[in-house]
This record gives structure tokens, sequence and C-alpha cells, in this order.
């Protein structure tokens, strides 16, 4: 059997090589990878491929007419877009994202580009035949990694795949002919909404709607699944609905890879505290609730370290990073819950106090930490001693960028190591002149 030949039109190029090994492995042929949309039509010419995985960003118009139309209409070639996250948030704007298996979400994982792939080929192969084709959909759905469930019109469950069997816990038998939120508890914990509400929007609107992000499966033996994807109405031949399909996949291996990218652009990965990013924009939250309520006051405290490089020297990185870690648990305890505490690198710490009342909430805190650090820590078999120099700035000094706060608190730490260290001073602009 000759395999499916795909043309990938990509322009990163290192995405693109990934794009192409998991095809390969999966046993699919790519003919050629291009990085625009205009070479993609001439490729299309050439080559003539059975189906076009292209990144929605070179998906535009060419020649006034959109790139997938004149693929899809010109050529009868499948196309099938590969799409970031915030893309996804906003499917509704995008036409060409409204069909289910329309698109792949990046960073994809190769269940999913394997099913979408395949489906975007099974619904052209069902519009270029006979109708009794479609009655193959049933076996095809078996050998899909998604779940499907297919309801009527009043929502009851008429087939469900041997995927949906295995993730909800159910057979067949025992939910056919039952009303679909009767067998599938399948909800958004924060919203209240259901599965059944969504599937009677799609009927009453006529359109596929992508299930909320938090949607979650409680299956058979009180497990809960994150799962994704959508539901779309189905009509028979003359365009009337009869009934929806609703099509899903466990999603916990994609959560936890976007949980991932996450803690790796907002959290220090030796500390787990919020690094500099995370820290600015929390600050500049802090900056426009200030504007907005005259009541409103929070503080920045800059702390370093005072010897961490002889710690370093001595005992080595891998106990300069055990002394790290063991710091920033001291500065989390003497912080409220609603604060935050960062690491900026090194031995530098941020520290934000939100709604305080006067300069005393913030140099009480400063006390407690040079209390907290002036017990030894027990490392190693080792007692280690170490004091910090903090400086403070306060948010009633009329400043409008989070930035401009940030660097007088650390003008005013930089001015309390040398005048002895061990010590805070708070931010005042003829001192720091002086």
């Amino acid at each position: 059997m000759v395999s499916p030949k795909i043309l990938v039109v990509e322009d990163e190029k290192l995405l693109a090589v990934d794009i192409r090994n998991s095809l390969n492995r999966l046993g699919y042929t790519v003919s050629e990878i291009t990085n625009s949309g205009e070479e993609a039509i001439k490729k299309v010419a050439e080559i003539h491929p059975n189906l076009v995985l292209i990144d929605i960003c070179l998906s535009g118009e060419f020649n006034g007419v959109k790139v997938a139309e004149i693929i899809q209409n010109n050529f009868h070639i499948p196309v099938l877009y590969l799409t970031d996250y915030s893309e996804y948030k906003n499917l509704h704007q995008y036409y060409h994202l409204r069909e289910p298996f329309s698109y792949v979400l990046k960073p994809f994982i190769e269940k999913d580009l394997h099913i979408a792939v395949e489906m975007a080929l099974y619904k052209h192969h069902i519009k270029s035949t006979s109708e009794q084709e479609k009655y193959s959909l049933l076996a095809i759905l078996n050998h899909m990694g998604s779940a499907v469930v297919v309801t009527d019109t009043y929502g009851r469950v008429q087939l469900m795949n041997s995927v949906a069997e295995i993730i909800t816990g159910l057979r067949k038998e025992e939910v056919s002919g039952k009303y679909i939120q009767e067998v599938l508890n399948i909800v958004d914990k924060d919203s209240g909404e259901t599965i059944a509400n969504l599937i009677f929007q799609v009927m009453e609107t006529g359109t596929t709607l992508p299930l909320p992000d938090k949607f979650t499966l409680i299956t058979k033996n009180g497990g809960e699944i994150p799962i994704a994807d959508n539901i779309s109405p189905v009509r028979d031949e003359y365009g009337n609905i009869t009934g929806t399909v609703l099509v899903f996949q466990d999603v916990t291996e994609r959560r936890q890879i976007e949980a991932q990218l996450t803690r790796n652009a907002f959290y220090d990965g030796l500390t787990a505290l919020p690094n500099r990013i995370l820290f600015l924009d929390r600050l500049r939250q802090a900056l426009e609730r200030c504007k907005r309520r005259l009541n409103f006051h929070f503080a920045v405290l800059f702390l370093d370290l005072d010897g961490f490089k002889g710690i370093n020297d001595r005992f080595g990185h891998g106990m300069g990073d055990d002394f790290l870690v063991a710091i920033a648990r001291r500065l989390e305890s003497c912080i409220r819950s609603g604060d935050t505490v960062a690491r900026f690198g090194g031995d530098e710490f941020a520290i934000l106090l939100e709604d305080i009342k006067d300069v005393s909430d913030a140099t009480n805190v400063a006390k407690r930490i040079r209390e907290s650090l002036s017990l030894p820590l027990q490392l190693n078999g080792y007692k280690i001693l170490t004091t910090a120099s903090i400086g403070i700035a306060l948010s009633g000094n009329g400043y409008e960028e989070a930035g401009a706060l940030l660097r007088d608190a650390d003008s005013a730490m930089y001015r309390a190591k040398e005048i002895g260290k061990d010590g805070y001073i708070i931010f005042d602009p003829e001192l720091m002149e002086s």
C-alpha cells in the first residue's frame, strides 16, 4: 500500500524537520517542505500531494484568494492547519478552523498529529466517494486515537467507539439509548457548563463548538481526566441536523507539557520561585491597582546575600544551590500568602508586598528576614551563616513604570551593602545622591 504524500508548509526550520520526522515515523511520505504560501501552490501543482499541512501564519492571500481555498478548490486536496495555543483560544475568528480535525495544536504529540491527518484524509475521501462508503465510518472510528460519541437530536447516545469505552470505563451496551448527561459525567467545574448544554447549543446554532479549556471527564471509577476537542452537528443528505458527534481525547500529557512550558517561562528552575518576568508582571499589576485605588500601597524589597561567593568557593556549587533553595524557603516564610518573593538569578531576590498600610509594614518584613537569616542553616553536616543587604522602594513616590521602582530598590540595596551590610535602606533620592 502506497503511503499518503504530504506537503509541509512551515517557516520554522526546526519545527518543519520535527514534523517531517514525525510523519515519517507514522508511515507517511513528506514529498516537500516549503516556507511560503505562494511556493506551496506551485509545489501542489507539481507533485499533487494527498494532503497539505500548513502553518496558519502562512495561509494568507495570494492574488486576493486564500492559499487554502486555492489548494482545496483548484486542486481538490485537503488542507490541515498547524496553529499555536493563542490562535486555538480564538478559533471562532477563523472560519477555516471551525470544522473538526481541521487543525493541529502546537506543541503537538504524534498521536494528535496522526489522528488529525487520518481524519482529514478520511473526510476528503468520503466527500469524493459514494454515499454508501460513509457507512465505513464506524470501522474508522474504532481505529482512531480519539473517543467518539454520537447522539440523536434529544441528546441520547446512538454510537460510541472503542476508544470512548476505554477512556470512560463504560460499554456501548450500557449507554446506548440513554441521555448523554446520565451516562457521561463531563463538566467544567469552574463554570458549571455541562456536555448536555453544549450538545443542544450545537444543534441550535448548527456550528461546531470546541470543548471548554477546563472540561473534565469523571470516569466510571471516579477518576478525573482533562479532555479536549469539539462537538459538531450531524446532518442528513438534505442538510437537516439529525444529532451531534462528540470527539474528545485525554489531554493529560498535553496539559503537562503546557504546564511545564509555563513553569519554564515564569519560574526559577532551582528554587521554584517566580522569576524576573513573572515578578515584573505582578509589579505592573500592582502599579495599575495603585493608580485606580488611592488607598492601595505596596513596596518592593530588593535583597542580595552578603558573602554568597565565599560560600560557593568554599563548599562548591552543589552546596551553593542547596543553600539558595533553603534561603528561598526562609524568605517565603517571612511574607504573607498574597505577596511575592522571586529569584532574579545568582543570590539576588525581590519581594513584592501588596496592600500595605505604611512603610512600617515593609520594614517589619525586612526585620523578619534579618532574624530568619540570623539562624544558621544546617546543610550536609555544616552550619552556614549568612546575612542580606535589603533595599526598599515604596509605591507612594509617583512611579509610572515597574522598572523604575525596581531600579530604586536595587540602588537602596547597594547603599545598604556599602554602609556595612546586614541591614536595610529605604530609597530616598536625596540620600542616594549624597
